[in-house]
């Protein structure tokens, strides 16, 4: 049996999950667009541009497990590779696509538009961003080259790269045959059977142990080992920021978010006092480890990476996580928990349902807002929050059972959040989709709140108008940190939507705010805050950053 090339690649991304692809048309593009219009394969969300694009694939593919994104040849695929590059630092499954001029008139360097005359530069920088990419050349290879393509994404949770000519999309090609999975890869038996023993033994003659979860445990899928490891030992756990909602928060054993310096002082005090931490893919860069202020003694830690483990100051290689994880669980003993000093997050984190809250007739603060967003998080909500004020109060809220918190903790680029909110309502358009972005943040990529509308997504929307970058304030502050003051409970009306909007000063307006919103539409609540009102954590964030970054005299 045969197909096109064009219907060979949107066959394969419906049959690994993309329903929906986000991007921009282009000339170069279109054929292909149309192509796939026409025959109702998958659905194509057109955005604003396309780096909105990009950071939608990553939201999607943050709930669904895959994402794509396609865009045209040079200008539009370098305006998205940005967003490809935050997928690819964190470690999300995204397929780039690019509408490429013709095999004819790339052979002959035809001076195109759209083009530098290299026509493999685009390419050649997302090289640097993808774990494989391939500009198609040949229908007869093209089947053999989107495989490979998609199984490395799959198999390696990182972007990849396929270029598809436009002349190529309507050349015939076979037809897929059998289903496309992730390489399923196997431990070394003796490595991993000695990683397993010299763990076990130090974790069952310690006295004061702790378990920390992080990003790649969601990542690769390990949520129910990793609570099947729990529940065999009775141990403490805790995550780093980009590890938030691993389980349900409210699990007895969770003691909340460990920030390094940043942190509640129990939490901090709980694992750095730890006689033995056994630690489960974690991503230490600056802002996910508290300014790299997670102390965790190499004598007393076991860390576990997708593909080693680390003992100490020793290493075991070709040893996978999946594998380490369920093998130890059997070797472990159960410990009772009331001699392990275990301090629940449902008593402990700072923003907290279980805290009673009443609304006064005074001024919002960013303390009191996020204390009484605590109770109103429903159930199954996926929350997003954007870098500053947002995600360090967010990363202290008590979250409700079935819920996801998406944050781009390591790449941080400002702005992702409006694109990964509409990536991820579209994703799950029966689940609440709640964002909280500052006004900086929100003017870097505001138009695609427009592709939200278009498509009758309905999030709700919190603006923290602090007036700028604040996050960059508590840096160091100057005029470049200002920005022109918008009305941003006017962008519904501006964008012709349906929907309704706040603009709120006091707690008792954002309690009208709460009171009134509907499921049915999107809502959108502008909350004004003054300059340098931060939580404690972003404070503290900010003085680690400023040591970091800035320069002495």
């Amino acid at each position: 049996m045969t197909t096109t090339v064009g219907e060979y690649l949107a066959a394969r991304l419906k049959q690994i999950g993309v329903d929906e692809i986000f991007g921009v048309p282009g000339d170069f593009v279109i054929g292909w667009m149309d192509q796939t219009e026409k025959k109702n394969t998958i659905k194509l969300i057109n955005t604003c541009n396309e780096l909105n694009a990009a950071y939608a694939a990553d939201g999607y593919a943050r709930i669904k497990g895959i994402g794509a994104l396609v865009t045209t040849f040079g200008v539009g695929e370098l305006s998205a590779i940005n967003g490809v590059a935050g997928s690819f630092a964190e470690s999300i499954p995204v397929i780039a696509i690019t509408g490429a001029p013709s095999t004819r008139d790339m052979h002959r360097h035809a001076l195109l538009h759209h083009t530098t005359g290299d026509y493999d530069a685009p390419r050649k920088m997302f090289e640097r961003v993808t774990v494989y990419n391939v500009m198609l050349k040949h229908a007869d290879h093209a089947p053999a080259q989107i495989d490979k393509a998609i199984v490395a994404c799959l198999t390696k949770q990182k972007p990849v790269y396929i270029g598809l000519p436009a002349d190529l999309v309507q050349a015939i090609c076979k037809a897929p045959e059998g289903e496309l999975v992730a390489t399923k890869h196997h431990s070394n038996e003796s490595a991993l059977e000695e990683a397993i023993n010299e763990a076990a033994e130090l974790l069952n003659k310690s006295k004061k142990p702790i378990i920390i979860g992080d990003a790649e445990v969601i990542r690769y899928g390990l949520q129910k080992e990793f609570a099947a490891l729990l529940e065999q030992t009775g141990y403490p756990y805790t995550s780093l920021m980009l590890g938030k909602t691993l389980l349900d928060e409210d699990h007895p054993q969770f003691i909340g978010i460990y920030m390094g310096n940043s942190s509640r002082k129990y939490v901090q005090d709980r694992i750095e006092e730890a006689d033995a931490v056994l630690a489960l893919g974690l991503v230490l860069s600056d802002l996910n480890s508290g300014g790299f202020t997670v102390n965790l003694k190499t004598e007393r830690t076991i860390s576990a990476s997708p593909t080693k483990v680390r003992i100490h100051s020793h290493w075991y290689h070709s040893v996978y996580m999946r594998d380490f994880i369920t093998g130890l669980t059997k070797k472990l003993q159960k410990r009772d928990p009331s001699t392990l000093d275990i301090h629940p997050a449902t008593s402990g984190c700072v923003h907290r349902r279980t805290l009673e809250f009443k609304s006064e007739d005074k001024q919002i603060t960013a303390n009191r807002f996020f204390d009484r967003i605590a109770h109103s998080i429903p159930e199954g909500a996926i929350v997003i929050a954007e870098t500053g004020v947002s995600m360090f109060g967010v990363a202290e809220i008590l979250m409700p059972k079935k819920a996801d918190v998406i944050a781009q903790v390591f790449y941080g680029s400002i702005g992702y959040t409006v694109g990964a909110t509409l990536g991820a309502a579209m994703a799950a358009k029966d689940r609440p989709v709640i964002l909280f972005i500052g006004d900086g943040s929100l003017q870097v990529t505001v138009q695609d709140i427009s592709t939200m509308l278009r498509n009758d997504l309905k999030p709700i929307i919190y603006v923290l108008n602090n007036d700028g970058y604040t996050i960059e304030r508590l840096i160091i502050d100057g005029n470049y940190n200002n920005i022109q003051p918008w009305k941003y409970h006017k962008l519904i009306e501006l964008f012709g939507g349906n929907g309704k909007s706040w603009e709120v000063r006091k707690e008792l307006e954002l309690e009208d705010a709460l009171k009134n919103m509907k499921n049915d539409q999107l809502n959108l609540v502008e909350v004004h805050m003054d300059r340098m009102d931060a939580t404690d954590a972003l404070k503290k964030a900010g003085q680690n950053m400023a040591s970091q970054s800035v320069s002495k005299k």
